[in-house]
């Protein structure tokens, strides 16, 4: 299941037009990285949950999960449901055994296949999977002690000495035993809710640590930031094949990625990505850092860097952006701390 109920508050006005895991990406949905991870982990069939933008979101994942060869079960939401309540709303889908559960706004490109195999052999209610806590960051912990028990989520559950702090990833492995300590109606969440109700029972609610390159692109600033870390080279990609964002580009010499029926007659200072369609008129300049998605339209004079532009945007002689999304009108500070 991939979880795509959210509202999206912290990226308006962009989710105005997406819900999160639709959001464009270097010339593709989130979602279809998603799908490829879930896939190489041996999932075969999908479960969304919509609420914001409920036909967006359904039309992308029809057409992703179709690209991918995956059946697509959806359940809407008139009313949220929160994170419990959204995988309850798909019991029926998901109670003929073990199964993943994806936030929709992260980018997480790992292989999960151990992560399946280790919750399976532990007999586990559900496996988290962690990471170190990222620098800097107030992510709410996820605790466990020395045999790798979760044993509180977000200072929730029953707690015990000596234990570690971890930052969940928003991917977790559950068995359908999960569904017996869900309410059975309202929202709800599954960590600090479900979860706990489950450990104070004494269920085994495991953590895993997965290394590998992790971003919540929940705000624009992550969002770019994320953006610049797939331009930069920093994320592992290559292994999605065909779903990675640079699959099916022709690299030029400047460090520049070009899909179909792009135009670059301005000047390009790399990593630049351009989306089909688009175009960057002669006396402009882009980069370092710049992804224009299908059909951007950047006017002579123009100068970006450590900028996205989104599809059939244009951006005018004269604009000079930095550290900015940029959707029609609107022109979205993303500053990049510490880059």
């Amino acid at each position: 299941m991939v979880l795509c109920a959210g509202l999206g508050t912290r990226l308006r006005p962009l989710t105005e037009r997406w819900p999160k895991p639709a959001m464009p990406f270097l010339g593709q949905p989130l979602l279809r990285y998603h799908l490829a991870v879930l896939k190489a982990a041996g999932v075969t069939a999908v479960g969304i949950n919509t609420h914001h933008l409920p036909d967006t979101m359904e039309a992308v994942a029809r057409a992703e999960c179709a690209r991918a060869g995956l059946p697509l079960h959806v359940v809407n939401e008139p009313v949220i449901q929160g994170t419990g309540g959204g995988i309850r709303g798909l019991r029926d889908f998901l109670s003929d055994g073990d199964f993943i559960v994806f936030n929709g706004d992260i980018l997480y490109p790992v292989d999960l296949r151990p992560v399946v195999a280790v919750h399976q052999a532990s007999g586990a209610l559900a496996t988290l999977v962690l990471q170190p806590m990222p620098v800097g960051e107030t992510y709410a912990a996820v605790e466990l002690d020395a045999e790798g028990r979760v044993r509180r989520i977000a200072g929730h559950g029953p707690g015990g000495e000596g234990l570690s702090p971890w930052h969940f990833t928003g991917v977790h492995v559950m068995s359908p035993r999960v569904f017996d300590f869900m309410s059975p109606r309202g929202e709800e969440d599954i960590n600090r809710g479900v979860y706990v109700r489950a450990m104070e029972a004494g269920q085994l609610v495991r953590g895993v640590r997965v290394d590998g390159y992790w971003s919540d692109l929940g705000t624009p600033s992550r969002y770019l930031a994320t953006v610049q870390d797939v331009l930069a080279g920093r994320v592992r990609l290559e292994w999605l094949g065909a779903d990675s964002p640079l699959a099916g580009t022709t690299r030029g010499a400047s460090g520049t990625w070009a899909q179909a029926e792009a135009r670059l007659d301005g000047t390009a200072e790399g990593p630049v990505y351009l989306g089909r369609g688009s175009a960057v008129a002669a006396g402009a300049t882009v980069g370092p850092g710049v992804s224009l998605e299908p059909g951007a339209k950047v006017a002579s004079g123009a100068r970006l860097s450590r900028a996205t532009v989104f599809e059939d945007t244009e951006v005018s002689s004269g604009e000079s952006l930095s550290e900015v999304l940029a959707w029609g009108a609107h022109r979205i500070a993303a500053p990049l701390k510490g880059r």
